[in-house]
Formats: C-alpha cells, sequence, structure tokens
C-alpha cells in the first residue's frame, strides 16, 4: 500500500509537527508533502524522509513569508499529483486537507482544527487588523470559507485531536469525527522533583493564550510567577509585571522541562483545541490551574490534575490560585503523572493505527 502523508509546512518543530512524525513512524515508507520545508529542520526531525513541496515553496521568500501565500495554498494542494497513492493521511489546521485523490484512495484527515481565522475565531481577528487588512479580509476569507467547507468533502475519515475539535468539525463541516488525542512525549519529564515557591507559566506570549491575564492576576496576589515564551506581548508584560513575575522570553527545551519539575503548578489561561503544555507539566507531576474551557476540560481533571476556573477574567483566575493553595496538599505527583500517561505517544499511535484500520476495512 502506497501511503502520502500531507502537512502545511515544515519550518517549525511544534505540536503539529510532532503529530506528523509519530504517524510517519507507522508509515516509514510513505512519501510527506508540505508547502515548504526547512532543509536544516528535516536533516534533524526527518532524516531519510522523502519530502516533497508545493510551487508555494518557489516564490519570494517563501520560507519566511509562507503564511502570507495562503490564498494561494488551495491551488497548490490541488496541483499534487496523488493518482498512485492508496492512503492519503492529511494533518490538519489550514487547508491541507484540501488536495484531490483518485476514487481507489482513501483520504483520512487528523484535524487539529478547523481554520480557526476563517470560522470561530473571524471576527476576532478582523478586529486586530489595519483598516487595509480588514478590507482585504472580508472577500479574502469569504472565498477560503467556502473552499474549507467544500474540501471537507473531499474527505473519507475525519480524525479530532479532541471532542472539542470534533465538535467544531461537525459544526462547520457537517462531518462526524473520531477522536484521538495527540502524542505527548511523557518519558521525557520527570515527575520526581520537589515544587519549589513559584508558579509557572509556558506558551507564546499572544493575544488569545491570555498571558495578560496571567500577569494582571499575579500582579495582584504577590505570587512567585515564571513566564517562558516570546511573541507580540513580551515587551508590554513586561513593562506591566512587577518583581514577583519574571519573564524569561524563548528558552531551550531543558530549561522548560526543568521548571516544569520545579514549580508548583501551571497556570494556563488561553483556549486550546487540545493543549500540550498542559499535559507536558502533568506528566512532570504538576497541578494545571487552568481556564475551564477547550480541550483542557479533557486532559485536567479536577481534583486529580488541576483545577479549573469559569470565567477568562484574573479575578477568576485568583480565586483559583488562592482554591489550589488551600489544597496543594491533596494534590498527588504520581497520581498525575499516571493521568498524563493517558496521552503517551504509545496511546496516540496504537489509537490512531486502529481507526485507520478500521476506516479502511469499512472502506473495502
Amino acid at each position: 500500500m502506497r501511503v502520502a502523508l500531507i502537512h502545511y509546512w515544515l519550518v517549525t518543530w511544534r505540536g503539529g509537527e510532532r503529530v506528523l512524525s509519530a504517524i510517519a513512524d507507522l508509515f516509514p515508507e510513505a512519501d510527506i508533502f508540505v508547502h515548504v520545508a526547512d532543509p536544516e529542520l528535516l536533516r534533524r526531525e526527518l532524516p531519510g524522509r522523502n519530502v516533497f513541496t508545493t510551487f508555494i515553496s518557489r516564490l519570494p521568500r517563501a520560507r519566511r513569508l509562507y503564511q502570507k501565500y495562503l490564498p494561494l495554498m488551495p491551488l497548490a494542494l490541488e496541483q499534487l499529483d496523488l493518482r498512485a497513492y492508496d492512503l492519503v493521511i492529511s494533518s490538519e489546521s489550514g487547508p491541507a486537507k484540501g488536495v484531490v485523490v483518485a476514487p481507489h484512495t482513501h483520504h483520512v484527515c487528523y484535524c487539529h482544527s478547523p481554520m480557526r481565522y476563517v470560522w470561530d475565531m473571524y471576527h476576532e481577528y478582523r478586529a486586530q487588523a489595519g483598516a487595509l487588512t480588514r478590507f482585504a479580509m472580508a472577500p479574502l476569507l469569504h472565498y477560503m470559507r467556502l473552499w474549507d467547507q467544500v474540501s471537507a468533502q473531499r474527505v473519507d475519515t475525519f480524525i479530532a485531536n479532541s471532542q472539542f475539535v470534533a465538535r467544531r468539525i461537525e459544526k462547520f463541516y457537517r462531518r462526524t469525527a473520531e477522536v484521538v488525542y495527540p502524542p505527548v512525549d511523557v518519558e521525557a519529564f520527570d515527575a520526581s522533583r520537589a515544587s519549589e515557591d513559584f508558579f509557572l507559566f509556558v506558551g507564546q506570549l499572544v493575544r488569545y493564550k491570555r498571558p495578560d491575564l496571567v500577569v494582571d492576576a499575579f500582579n495582584a496576589l504577590g505570587y512567585p510567577l515564571v513566564m517562558i515564551g516570546e511573541g507580540e506581548m513580551l515587551s508590554a508584560l513586561r513593562k506591566a509585571a512587577r518583581p514577583n513575575v519574571r519573564l524569561l522570553g524563548a528558552q531551550p527545551f531543558d530549561v522548560v522541562r526543568d521548571h516544569y519539575a520545579r514549580c508548583r503548578a501551571l497556570v494556563f489561561a488561553g483556549i486550546e483545541d487540545f493543549g500540550i503544555v498542559p499535559v507536558e507539566a502533568m506528566a512532570s507531576g504538576k497541578p494545571v490551574i487552568a481556564f475551564g474551557y477547550g480541550g483542557v476540560r479533557e486532559t485536567v481533571v479536577e481534583g486529580l490534575s488541576g483545577l479549573l476556573f469559569a470565567e477568562q477574567t484574573s479575578s477568576a483566575l485568583i480565586d483559583a490560585v488562592r482554591r489550589f493553595e488551600a489544597h496543594a496538599h491533596h494534590f498527588n505527583p504520581l497520581a498525575i503523572r499516571r493521568h498524563a500517561e493517558r496521552f503517551s505517544i504509545q496511546s496516540f499511535r496504537d489509537r490512531f493505527e486502529a481507526c485507520v484500520s478500521d476506516a479502511l476495512l469499512r472502506s473495502g
């Protein structure tokens, strides 16, 4: 059986790329198709794999400006000749599922999320854009929305990365989806370290992750907080933060892992489709204090692996942190670690392989 894997781009190595790598391990002979690829990243993370790019990679400064070419990506995907493949697996949070396959080919889409900037977050993105961008966004994203909905019908089997995403697939595409949680390398984290006197935030410093809410809450609480990550809000947050809040910027994995192992708890205030960061903290035996909406409701179990707060406000977070302080002794690091093992790489491989096998059997 010839297999093709379709991904959006390979210029960074984050959660979506780790999913692609885990899928590629299941299909070692599969060819990989992306819009743009960084050769050094390929040598390091996907050595020896056949990786092909679309015409987007040949456009000016594509490796840095690839997102600017979004309007051309549907056309680029449809130019891929996939007639020789029996199974196509797309890894999707943009237009990757829009490939055209042969009648005998089964197309499985692992969907991280329907395109948020054309669906549920469209008005938020538009409100933050400049006047010229807003003017261009309306007709462009109207076209992308139509194409995205139509291209969803080309998929034979949808697999979602959470129940939260499965509900959005049903809402926007009118399709059902199996759920297979993304792989988290739980073995890379240490759950044996004693907690020290600081809370932790890990993630990009961008609006939807609400780092501003976290800074406001800990400014008021006065508790020690370490923030790891970079992004457009870094400078403003450093100006707003009081001395008890330390912003370290981007840090290598070893530093992040060390802070997971030593923190009292992870603070998570954004809305994620799944949310790998909370699972990494739990793999380190540390509880998570999270806004109770999105994928985190499927990973954080109240009273076992963390606490949830109901409103995305600094006052609600303050109340949750104080509630955690009153019950911190109830959280068992080993029990939290065992819970995180549900989301291991091996669990992902077993579940994903079973879903693909079932889909192929049903299709004959």
